[in-house]
C-alpha cells in the first residue's frame, strides 16, 4: 500500500512547549481515500524533538509494511535520510562528524525502528509556503503546542536544544 504522509513540529520558545502535526493519506483498495490526522502537545521539548516525533508516530500509525512517500519542511529530518547522515552518525558510534554525541539519539533510533519495515522516501517542502498539507500539519502542531493538556518529553535533556 501507498501512503503519503506530511508532517510538522513546533515549539514556543527552543525549548518551550511543543507540538507536532501529522496527516497521513492512503487509498483504500476500494478506491475510497482515507486522511488520519496525528497531534500531540508536550511541556517542555525543542523544534527538532518535535520534528522527529512527528515522523516516528506516522510511521508507528501504519498497521502493515507500506511504500511512504513522506513530506517534511525539517531539512534535519529529509537530509539526515537523503544526505545519509545518519549512516555517518551509527558508523561514527552515534557521533557527529566533529565528534559529538547526536542530539535527540532515542528520537533518531525509534525512527529507525518505525521506518524499518516500510520504503519510504524523505522529501523536503518549503515550510510556510502556502503548501495546503503542510499549512495544515503546522496548525495541528501549534494548536497541541497551545492546548491545556500537554504530555512530558521524557527524553528531553536540558541545555541539549537545537
Amino acid at each position: 500500500m501507498r501512503v503519503v504522509i506530511y508532517t510538522d513540529g513546533a515549539a514556543r520558545g527552543n525549548p518551550g512547549r511543543g507540538g507536532f502535526g501529522a496527516v497521513l493519506r492512503y487509498q483504500a483498495p476500494s478506491g475510497k481515500e482515507h486522511v488520519l490526522e496525528l497531534s500531540r502537545g508536550y511541556e517542555r521539548t525543542t523544534n527538532n524533538r518535535m520534528e522527529l516525533l512527528a515522523v516516528i508516530e506516522a510511521l508507528e500509525a501504519l498497521k502493515r509494511p507500506c511504500e511512504v512517500e513522506l513530506h517534511s519542511d525539517s531539512q534535519y529530518v529529509v537530509n539526515a535520510f537523503n544526505k545519509h547522515w545518519v549512516d555517518g552518525w551509527i558508523k561514527r558510534g552515534w557521533q557527529t562528524s566533529q565528534k559529538k554525541p547526536v542530539k535527540n539519539i532515542d528520537l533518531w533510533k525509534r525512527l529507525l525502528t518505525a521506518k524499518e519495515p516500510h520504503r519510504v522516501t524523505f522529501m523536503w517542502v518549503k515550510g510556510h509556503a502556502g503548501h495546503p498539507m503542510n499549512e495544515r500539519c503546522d496548525q495541528l502542531a501549534t494548536t497541541a503546542a497551545d492546548s491545556g493538556a500537554l504530555a512530558v518529553d521524557h527524553g528531553f535533556i536540558e541545555g541539549d536544544a537545537d
